[in-house]
C-alpha cells in the first residue's frame, strides 16, 4: 500500500478522519490490527526518510551561505565604482553643454542671414524672371501655345507673389490680370467646342490650362453655360406644346363654327401634371450621362461640376416653375381653371367671391411635390460620392420651387379645413313647426353626431397632408390650423346646442339650470311653450335630449384619441428631425469627414440630413428651433397638441349635460310650478250634518304625475345606456344611467322644497292632504333608491302630526330626526306659535 501524503499538507488536515479512510481501504480478507500496525509501520519509515532528506539540505545550505555572502559583497564594490563612473560622465556633459550653448547660437544666426540672403536671392530672381517673362509672354501668347502661356502667367503670378507689393511691378500686376483674362477668353471656344463633342483629351487639357491660372470658376461657368442650353430646351417644350395645343384648339373652333358642326373634336391640352415626370426623366438621363462623362474628363472635379449643373438650371427656370406649379394646382378645379389661377391667387384674395381653396387644391400641389421627391431620391443617389455641403444645395435648388408654397402652408390648410367644417350639415331638415320640435331635435342630434368622425377625418387627413408635403417641417403651422379649426367647429356645436334648448322649451336666457330659485318668471314663459306640446312628443324630446350625451361623449373620445395620435406623430417626428441628427449642420455645416463612412457612403447622420424637411429647415434656424421647442414639449405627458379645443370640448360636455338636465327636469319644474298657491292648503274640510264615515285621503295630480314621470325616467335611459355599454363596460354604462336618474330625483325633490317653503298658510286639512302628497313622493324616491332628504322628511313629519301635538314634538326631538329650521318654518305656515 503506498501512502499518499497530500492530505498532511492541508491546513483542515483531520488526523482521526484520515485513518478511518485509510482502515477503509483495507483488504476485506486482513484484519484490522495488521492493517493498523503496517500502517503504523509505513508511516514511520516515511518520518525517517523525511527526517533524514531534511538534515541533508540543511547542511548544503549552510554550505552555501558563505558563498553568497561573498558574491553579495562584490556586487557592491562594483555598484559603487560605476556610481562614481556616472557622476564623472555627468561632469563632462556639464562642463560640454556650457561651451556648445555659446557656439550653437552662433551658428543659428549664421544659418538666419544665410536663409535671408538665400531668400533675397530668390527674389531678385523672381524680379529678373519677371521682367524677362513680361517681356517674353506676347511672343509666347503669339506662337498660339496655350499649355505654354498658362505656365508662363502661372510663373509670373509666382514671382508677383515673391516680389510682395512693389510699386515698379504693379504694372505688370495689371497687365497679368489682362493676360489670365485673354487666356481665358482664348480657352473659351475650344472648350465649348471639347464639351459639346465629347473630346474628353481636349477638355482635360484645357481643364489643365483654366486651373493653373486659378480659373476654376471660369471652367464650371462654362460647364454650365454649355449644358444648361440642351435643358433649358427641355423645359420650354413644355409652353411650346401649350401653344401647339392653343392653336389646334382655336382653329377647329373656327372649322366647328364654319362648319356647324357641333361635334369637332379639340386637341387635348397638355397638363403641367402629366408633363413634368418625362421632363424629371429627361433630366435625370441627362445628369447620369454627364457624371459619366465628367468622371473620365475631370475626375477631381466631377463630384461639383455636375451639381452645380443641376443648381444652375433651377435657379434659372425656378420663377416660371413656381408659376407652373400655382397654375397646376388650379387645373384639377373647373372655376380656377376658367380663370388660369391657382392656390397662390386665391390666397392673396385675388378671387372672385365664391372661389375658395379646396382640397383638391392641395392635393395636386402634393402630387406635384411627391414626383419632385422622387426626382430628388434618384439625384441623392446619383451625387453619392459628393461632399454633403454639395448635396444639401442640390436638394434645395431642386425643392426651391416649393417653398413659397410650404411657407404658407399654415394659411392653405386653415383655408381647406375651414371650407370643409363650413359645409358640414349639422341642422335639421324639418322645419320647426306644431309638433314637429322632437323630429327636429332628433334629426339635429344624429347630424351632431355623424358630423364628429367626419370632422376627424378632415383633420386626420391634414396630418397626413402635412407629414407628405412637408415632411412635418410645418408641423408647428399644422398645429396651430389644427386648434383653430376644432374651435371654429365646436363653437359651431354650441351655437347650435343655444338653438336646441330653444327647441326643447328650456331657453331661460342662459341662466344655469341647477339654480332651483326664482322660477316663476322662467316658468311661465315655459308653460305656455309647452302648452301645445303633446304627452308623446314630450317623450321625444327627452330622447332626443338624451342622446346629445352621446354627441358630448363621441366628442370627447374622438378628440382625445386624436389628440393622442397626434402626440404619437410629433414623437415620430421629433426622432426624424432631433437636433442631434443635424443640429450641428444648423450651425457648423457638417463637413464630408463627419458624415461619410469608410465605404464612401453618407453615414446616417448625413442621410438624415437630407431628409426634405431638414432641408427646408437648414436656412432657417430660428424656425427649426420653434419646432423643436414644440417637439419636446410633446414628450411630456401633460402636453395638450389642441390646448384652446381641449379646454372647449370640456365645456361643451358641460353646456350638454346641463341641457340635459334642464330637458329631464322641465316637465317637474312644470309640474310643480303653481304647487305653492294651490288653494286646497288653505281650504277647511266641510261639516255635515249626517255622520259619514272618513277616508283617507289621495295624492293630488300633480304629485303623481311627478311620481310617474320619475318612475319611467329609467326606462327613458336605458337605450342610451345600452349604447354606452356597447363602446365601455356594463359597469359604466348602469353607473352612467343611475347618476343621471340620482341627478333628477334630486332636483325634483330641491324644486319641491322650494314650492313647499312658498305656502303662505295651510289648515289642518290642507296639511293632511300635503302630508300624503310628501309620502307618495318619498315612496318613490325609495323605489328609485334615492336618499329622502331631511328638510323633506321633516315638512312630512311636521305635517302629519297634529296641529296641537307640534309643539310637544319639537320638544321631545330636539333636533334629533328633524330639520329644526324647516320644522321651525312648517309650525309658522300652521300658525302654531312655539312661545
Amino acid at each position: 500500500m503506498m501512502l499518499d501524503l497530500g492530505p498532511f499538507s492541508d491546513e483542515k488536515f483531520d488526523p482521526k478522519k484520515w485513518i478511518n479512510s485509510a482502515c477503509q481501504t483495507r483488504h476485506s480478507q486482513d484484519s484490522l490490527d495488521n492493517h493498523l500496525v503496517d500502517l503504523e509501520m509505513k508511516l514511520q519509515m516515511v518520518s525517517e526518510e523525511i527526517s533524514a532528506s531534511l538534515e541533508e539540505q540543511s547542511a548544503s545550505a549552510l554550505l552555501r551561505v558563505p558563498r553568497a555572502t561573498r558574491d553579495v559583497v562584490r556586487l557592491r564594490d562594483d555598484a559603487i565604482s560605476l556610481r562614481g563612473s556616472v557622476s564623472g560622465i555627468l561632469q563632462k556633459l556639464k562642463k560640454a553643454e556650457g561651451s556648445s550653448a555659446e557656439s550653437i547660437a552662433a551658428l543659428a544666426k549664421v544659418d538666419t542671414v544665410k536663409q535671408r540672403m538665400e531668400a533675397a536671392y530668390e527674389t531678385l530672381q523672381d524680379a529678373a524672371g519677371l521682367t524677362q517673362l513680361s517681356l517674353t509672354v506676347e511672343d509666347v501668347f503669339a506662337s498660339g501655345d496655350l499649355p505654354r502661356a498658362a505656365e508662363t502667367l502661372a510663373n509670373m503670378r509666382h514671382c508677383l507673389s515673391a516680389v510682395g507689393e512693389v510699386a515698379e511691378f504693379a504694372n505688370i500686376r495689371k497687365q497679368l490680370e489682362v493676360l489670365e483674362d485673354r487666356l481665358d477668353a482664348m480657352v473659351q471656344p475650344r472648350l465649348t467646342d471639347a464639351l459639346s463633342n465629347r473630346k474628353i483629351d481636349i477638355a482635360r487639357d484645357l481643364r489643365g490650362i483654366l486651373i493653373r491660372i486659378g480659373r476654376f470658376k471660369s471652367l464650371e461657368l462654362h460647364y454650365t453655360k454649355v449644358h444648361l442650353k440642351y435643358i433649358k430646351q427641355l423645359w420650354e417644350e413644355f409652353e411650346s406644346r401649350q401653344r401647339s395645343s392653343k392653336i389646334a384648339n382655336e382653329k377647329n373652333e373656327v372649322e366647328r363654327i364654319s362648319s356647324n358642326n357641333e361635334f369637332q373634336s379639340s386637341a387635348p391640352s397638355v397638363m403641367f401634371s402629366s408633363w413634368l415626370p418625362s421632363f424629371y426623366d429627361e433630366l435625370l438621363l441627362n445628369l447620369e450621362q454627364e457624371w459619366k462623362w465628367c468622371m473620365v474628363a475631370f475626375p477631381d472635379d466631377y463630384r461639383t461640376l455636375v451639381p452645380k449643373l443641376l443648381v444652375e438650371t433651377m435657379a434659372s427656370v425656378g420663377g416660371s416653375f413656381v408659376s407652373r406649379i400655382n397654375l397646376a394646382t388650379g387645373d384639377v378645379v373647373p372655376e380656377t381653371k376658367a380663370l388660369s389661377k391657382g392656390i397662390l391667387d386665391i390666397l392673396s384674395g385675388d378671387m372672385p367671391k365664391g372661389i375658395k381653396l379646396q382640397t383638391k387644391h392641395l392635393e395636386a400641389l402634393i402630387d406635384l411635390h411627391n414626383m419632385t421627391g422622387t426626382f430628388a431620391r434618384n439625384i441623392q443617389h446619383l451625387f453619392s460620392e459628393s461632399d454633403l455641403q454639395v448635396l444639401l444645395d442640390t436638394l434645395k435648388a431642386v425643392y426651391f420651387p416649393y417653398d413659397t408654397f410650404k411657407q404658407r402652408y399654415g394659411q392653405m390648410e386653415r383655408a381647406i379645413l375651414s371650407s370643409e367644417i363650413a359645409g358640414v350639415d349639422l341642422r335639421g331638415a324639418v322645419t320647426r313647426g306644431i309638433g314637429a320640435q322632437g323630429i327636429e331635435l332628433s334629426e339635429t342630434v344624429r347630424r351632431m353626431e355623424e358630423s364628429i368622425p367626419q370632422v376627424i377625418v378632415l383633420l386626420e387627413a391634414a396630418v397626413e397632408r402635412c407629414i407628405s408635403f412637408t415632411g412635418g417641417s410645418e408641423a408647428d403651422e399644422l398645429i396651430l390650423a389644427l386648434d383653430d379649426i376644432m374651435l371654429q367647429y365646436i363653437s359651431t356645436l354650441q351655437e347650435l346646442l343655444k338653438s336646441l334648448r330653444a327647441v326643447c322649451g328650456v331657453d331661460h336666457d342662459g341662466v344655469g339650470s341647477k339654480k332651483e330659485v326664482g322660477f316663476d318668471k322662467k316658468e311661465g314663459v315655459s308653460n305656455a311653450r309647452k302648452a301645445d306640446i303633446s304627452s308623446e312628443e314630450e317623450w321625444s324630446i327627452v330622447q332626443g335630449a338624451l342622446q346629445i350625451l352621446t354627441v358630448a361623449d363621441c366628442l370627447t373620445s374622438r378628440s382625445s384619441v386624436f389628440e393622442a395620435s397626434l402626440r404619437a406623430t410629433l414623437a415620430r417626428l421629433s426622432t426624424s428631425l432631433s437636433l442631434s441628427v443635424f443640429g450641428s449642420s444648423l450651425d457648423q455645416k457638417q463637413s464630408q469627414s463627419a458624415n461619410v463612412d469608410g465605404h464612401g457612403e453618407l453615414s446616417v447622420g448625413g442621410r438624415a440630413a437630407l431628409d426634405v424637411a431638414a432641408v427646408r429647415l437648414i436656412d432657417v434656424p430660428e424656425k427649426a428651433r420653434k419646432l423643436f421647442n414644440l417637439l419636446d414639449q410633446s414628450k411630456d405627458p401633460r402636453f395638450h397638441a389642441l390646448p384652446l379645443a381641449s379646454q372647449r370640448v370640456a365645456a361643451f360636455a358641460n353646456a350638454v349635460n346641463e341641457l340635459v338636465y334642464d330637458v329631464l327636469i322641465s316637465k317637474v319644474r312644470q309640474r310643480l310650478s303653481d304647487v305653492s298657491r294651490l288653494p286646497i292648503w288653505s281650504s277647511v274640510e266641510e261639516q255635515s250634518a249626517f255622520h259619514l264615515p272618513t277616508f283617507s285621503a289621495y295624492p293630488q295630480t300633480y304629485v303623481t304625475s311627478v311620481g310617474e314621470y320619475l318612475l319611467t325616467l329609467p326606462q327613458q335611459l336605458e337605450p342610451l345606456a345600452e349604447g354606452i355599454s356597447t363602446s365601455d363596460n356594463n359597469d359604466e354604462a348602469q353607473f352612467f344611467a343611475t347618476e343621471w336618474m340620482f341627478k333628477v330625483a334630486e332636483g325634483a325633490s330641491a324644486l319641491y322644497m322650494e314650492q313647499l317653503r312658498g305656502i303662505q298658510y295651510i289648515t289642518d286639512h290642507g296639511a293632511q292632504q300635503l302630508s300624503v302628497d310628501i309620502e307618495y313622493l318619498s315612496n318613490v324616491l325609495s323605489a328609485l333608491s334615492v336618499p329622502i332628504p331631511p328638510a323633506l322628511a321633516t315638512f312630512h313629519t311636521c305635517l302629519s302630526t297634529p296641529r296641537d301635538q307640534l309643539k310637544d314634538l319639537l320638544k321631545s326631538d330636539s333636533g334629533n330626526q328633524l330639520d329644526l329650521p324647516t320644522a321651525n318654518l312648517v309650525c309658522k305656515i300652521r300658525r302654531v306659535s312655539l312661545d
